[in-house]
């Protein structure tokens, strides 16, 4: 089968890789019909991941790539013998967070912290959703029945981009109805912040990049002020638009120290500032100055526990997130697809969707 493999930093290639088969009888294997692209991709192949070499080379002695990806939809082709919910033939919705649904942390819900060899593995430390086949483990907990009413580009963010956005942005961030909320990075994570973020009816959203088109985008997606931090200081700004006080939560959903100190200078006293932004190196964490205004700063792994919830909201209209997708490739023009949201600023481009 075809496939998009990491090798190491700045290396990835689009080559023949064997089909993957049942290994536990809990594993199904999914004929994969639609991917995308997520920023973890890009981080992987920037080096911010260098365990997953280790891993592997501690584990096997050496190291033959990972294929890459964690998100998207599919055929069921095959199931192992325990698998008792899906069959050969079901449309699926894989999960980004394989789940065994037994140990301590599942029980607890907190899935990304699967006792049992699950969590966040798939396109990280087993191979992912860029192969036009993929194993997925412990399938019954793991993977979602598509509905009929269901957008297929829908589906795909229903795997990591929309769950991870709703639950350690909009969710640990406390997000209530009459709130003012500042989201800060317009890319796909954020515009799900904004997105899962008004069905909680906060009365003010402010959503803060440096590039027009996505805070165009954020406007038509129902952001009520946009700031470009890249040409006014988004600081002034919100305390301008918020009467000085700041506002009830701050996302931050980009993963660097410019994004994380804007966050923490907006926060009203007894706020929250929700990270879901990926970093790569540490920031600066003023403790001496949040203390006083009783903040709760909260961070995380999406669990995928509200992904069901996500799905039927989607269905009822009430949810577009399909809005998010803006480009769409073939597999084998893949590397296209990479280059395109390499570059997103200049291809105007949010999520990229891949048909194989």
């Amino acid at each position: 089968m075809k496939a998009m493999v990491y090798y190491g930093d700045n290396d990835a290639r689009f080559e023949e890789r064997p089909r993957p088969e049942i290994i536990e009888p809990t594993d199904a294997i999914i004929r994969m019909t639609k991917t995308t692209i997520c920023g973890t991709d890009l981080g992987i192949l920037k080096g911010k991941n260098p365990e997953i070499e280790q891993t592997a080379i501690e584990k096997t002695g050496s190291f033959n790539g990972r294929i890459l990806g964690h998100e998207g939809i599919g055929i069921v082709e095959e199931v192992g013998s325990s698998v008792k919910n899906f069959k050969k033939g079901d449309k699926v919705v894989i999960s980004c967070v394989s789940r065994c649904g037994t140990c301590e942390n599942c029980q607890k819900q907190l899935y990304s912290h699967c006792l049992n060899g699950g969590g966040w593995i798939m396109g990280y430390m087993i191979d992912g959703t860029q192969a036009e086949y993929v194993r997925t483990p412990f399938a019954d907990n793991s993977l979602y029945a598509f509905p009929d009413n269901l957008d297929e580009k829908a589906g795909v963010l229903l795997s990591d981009a929309l769950p991870t956005a709703h639950e350690i942005g909009v969710q640990y961030g406390d997000v209530k109805p009459g709130d003012t909320v500042a989201i800060v990075g317009a890319g796909p994570v954020g515009m799900g912040c904004l997105l899962t973020g008004l069905l909680y009816s906060p009365s003010q959203v402010i959503m803060i990049d440096m590039d027009d088109n996505r805070l165009a985008m954020a406007r038509q997606m129902g952001a009520t002020d946009t700031i470009n931090s890249g040409k006014e200081n988004a600081v002034e700004k919100v305390m301008e638009l918020t009467n000085n006080r700041g506002v009830d939560c701050a996302i931050e959903a980009v993963g660097i120290e410019p994004t994380w100190d804007i966050c923490q200078k907006i926060v009203k006293a007894g706020g929250h500032l929700s990270n879901v932004g990926v970093h790569g190196k540490p920031v600066n964490f003023d403790i001496q100055k949040l203390w006083i205004d009783n903040l709760t700063i909260t961070t995380g792994l999406v669990n995928a526990n509200t992904t069901g919830m996500l799905m039927k909201t989607c269905c009822s209209g009430k949810l577009h997130a399909e809005d998010l997708a803006t480009h769409t490739f073939d597999f084998d023009d893949i590397e296209k697809a990479y280059d395109v949201f390499k570059h997103a600023a200049d291809q105007k481009a949010m999520k990229v969707m891949i048909d194989l």
